[in-house]
């Protein structure tokens, strides 16, 4: 059984995509309710959106915030927060921008997309919160505009945190996946780096994966946060 891999566990990394985000009701992206129907990213949010159309660019960010203003972390975001400190999680790798991993209070998380409840000025490098945008004040007391801290359309992803969550893969004793398609690169190669390296990999997702036939475990039947509370009653008997 694969809590006895995780009591066992010295480094435990936990990948999450879009699927643990939408069981508390933040949508998607791409499914036919996402955000993306009948928008072109690219319009929205990519950099060229941010340099010549910042008005659409300000309006879609600032309605993202407006609905997470109204989302909790359902209870699976919970059960992490607590194995972050009575087992021994060591970082979580997130797909996702939403920030309910910190707003449940977990402290290892490497945002690959960044997070949209930060935010920046591009050109003198102030933080802000999320007000500036609510409010539609989207320029710095400096003059420069100020964006969300998110990798946009025509960006990399920061090389910083890709190196840490390579480095957190390779010595992992068990990954756990919880909600990605795992076809976005280079994201889903984290997976595959950590079961190289002997790691068991846990895959919890609705839909199949490419990565599930070399899965030690696969969930495809149970909402994510219902997976991680029985796991966790399991762990404390």
């Amino acid at each position: 059984m694969f809590t006895t891999s995780l009591r066992q566990a010295q480094r435990i990394v936990v990948f999450t995509g879009a699927g643990m985000s939408t069981e508390s009701g933040v949508p998607d992206f791409r499914s036919s309710r996402g955000l993306w129907k009948g928008n072109n990213p690219e319009a929205l949010a990519s950099l060229q959106a941010m340099n010549d159309n910042r008005e659409a660019f300000v309006d879609f960010y600032r309605r993202r915030m407006e609905q997470l203003q109204h989302v909790q972390p359902h209870k699976g975001y919970d059960v992490l927060a607590t194995w972050e400190q009575q087992l021994s999680v060591t970082a979580i790798i997130t797909q996702n921008t939403d920030g309910l991993h910190e707003r449940a209070g977990n402290q290892r998380v490497l945002p690959l997309h960044g997070s949209i409840q930060k935010l920046y000025c591009i050109q003198c490098g102030q933080h802000y919160d999320v007000d500036r945008y609510m409010n539609n004040q989207p320029s710095c007391s400096c003059g420069g505009f100020i964006r969300p801290s998110v990798v946009l359309f025509g960006e990399p992803l920061d090389s910083n945190i890709l190196a840490l969550a390579e480095q957190h893969s390779i010595e992992a004793d068990v990954f756990i996946v919880l909600g990605s398609s795992l076809v976005v690169s280079p994201a889903n190669l984290f997976p595959r780096i950590a079961k190289e390296h002997g790691a068991k990999l846990i895959i919890v997702n609705h839909d199949f994966t490419p990565l599930d036939t070399i899965a030690d475990y696969v969930v495809n039947d149970k909402p994510i946060g219902s997976f991680l509370v029985e796991t966790n009653r399991a762990l404390q008997k």
